[in-house]
């Protein structure tokens, strides 16, 4: 099961994504998770932190999986 994570633009990059769902308190958390191979994209170890995030990706980290999903408007 995962969690929801509403962005309200076409994508979010990978580090923004982990500050925003609060699996990361710092920026700088969120590089090294990401940069230590500690982060799934859609299954798969992503080491990008720049990566675009886009709505139905689904990103793992700690046990935990959220969702990206887009505000309707």
């Amino acid at each position: 099961m995962s969690e929801a994570v509403f962005i309200g633009t076409d994508f979010i990059r990978l580090d923004a994504f982990l500050k925003l769902c609060g699996a990361a308190t710092t920026g700088g958390e969120a590089k090294l998770a990401v940069v230590g191979g500690l982060v799934l994209v859609n299954g798969e170890v992503c080491t990008a932190r720049g990566r675009k995030l886009r709505e139905n990706d689904e990103i793992t980290y700690e046990n935990a999986v959220y969702t990206v999903r887009k505000w309707i408007k």
